[in-house]
């Protein structure tokens, strides 16, 4: 959630004429994140969050609106799209697609405790049980070909220890394979920037633009590697038996993802490893733009690495 892309007040006034939500009050611009351009949007009739999509294929826009919609109707605390007059999620604003969508109240927790682990592992599991419903599919366009792909960009620009690091775990991944997982709608993204609470209940998931159809033990990998790791990079055991044991409560893990838990913390750290190092190494030119530390996620992998029997007992446990 960067600025890219500056509004004016009367281009967003005109904007929301589209849409039967009252007068422009005020708006700001977020600059969380790294991928949108976002703003916060007062009306006369309630608060929204204005996204434009700077770099999302506008065909798959539709994909993550409309699964929105979706969980939201079907009880997962996320931010519902707004439809305009037409009924349409997906607008233009200055030349890019565009959506409006409901802003939901609380804050992103930073250090959170066992309770909210619980709340985001109940409502992952919630979430991927729901999205058995969801008609469309979508590929996980940040999967191990967007690994290779962005390791050879990246490998010019790398320390040799890094190199070594990288090439070793993009080897190490390629002997594991997962079609016989289960799969499903996952979130993909599911950091603590990316939930609100109010206290240690939890009020909205949101950004859902990683949103994909892949193994759902992945996404608890991504949510588990940011919820419950320490500044060293280590699992607290605390925080990921809170949340593994409610998600499990709701989807209980089978056996082959149990035997696959620690090579899919691994695959999830290295994952966000490379973007973040993609970030920091070719950045995207905005107004305000916020990079996010490669070094923690590296911390993160080497951990995974070297604790696989710790990683399996925390599990088990």
């Amino acid at each position: 959630m960067s600025v890219y892309t500056a509004i004016e007040p009367e281009e967003l006034a005109d904007f929301l004429r589209a849409y039967d939500v009252g007068a422009l009050v005020r708006y700001e611009g977020i600059p969380d994140g790294i991928e949108n351009t976002n703003y916060f949007v007062d009306t006369e009739r309630g608060r929204y969050v204005l996204t434009l999509f700077e770099w999302l294929p506008e065909r798959d826009l539709p994909y993550f609106l409309e699964l929105m919609a979706f969980l939201a109707e079907h009880g997962i605390p996320c931010a519902h799209p707004v439809a305009d007059r037409a009924g349409r999620y997906l607008r233009r604003l200055k030349g890019k697609p565009a959506a409006l969508v409901q802003r939901l109240e609380g804050r992103s927790v930073r250090e959170p405790r066992a309770a909210h682990c619980r709340a985001i592992g109940d409502a992952l599991a919630r979430m991927h049980v729901a999205g058995r419903g969801f008609p469309r599919e979508r590929a996980n366009d940040r999967g191990p070909r967007w690994w290779r792909e962005t390791a050879a960009r990246l490998r010019p620009h790398l320390a040799p220890e890094d190199r070594e690091l990288l090439e070793a775990e993009l080897a190490f991944q390629a002997r594991h394979r997962h079609d016989a997982l289960p799969r499903g709608v996952i979130h993909a993204d599911l950091f603590r920037d990316n939930a609100l609470f109010v206290g240690e209940r939890l009020t909205g998931i949101i950004d859902f633009y990683y949103a994909c159809n892949d193994v759902l033990l992945y996404d608890v990998a991504v949510t588990v590697n940011d919820w419950c790791s320490d500044a060293a990079g280590r699992l607290d055991a605390a925080r990921t038996r809170a949340l593994v044991g409610a998600y499990e409560a709701v989807r209980p893990l089978e056996a082959g993802e149990r035997e696959a838990w620690p090579v899919m913390l691994r695959a999830a750290a290295l994952r966000f490893w490379l973007s973040r190092l993609h970030d920091l190494h070719f950045p995207r030119p905005g107004e305000i733009t916020h990079t996010k530390d490669p070094e923690v996620f590296r911390r993160i992998l080497l951990d995974r690495i070297a604790g696989q029997e710790h990683l399996r007992a925390v599990l088990t446990a």
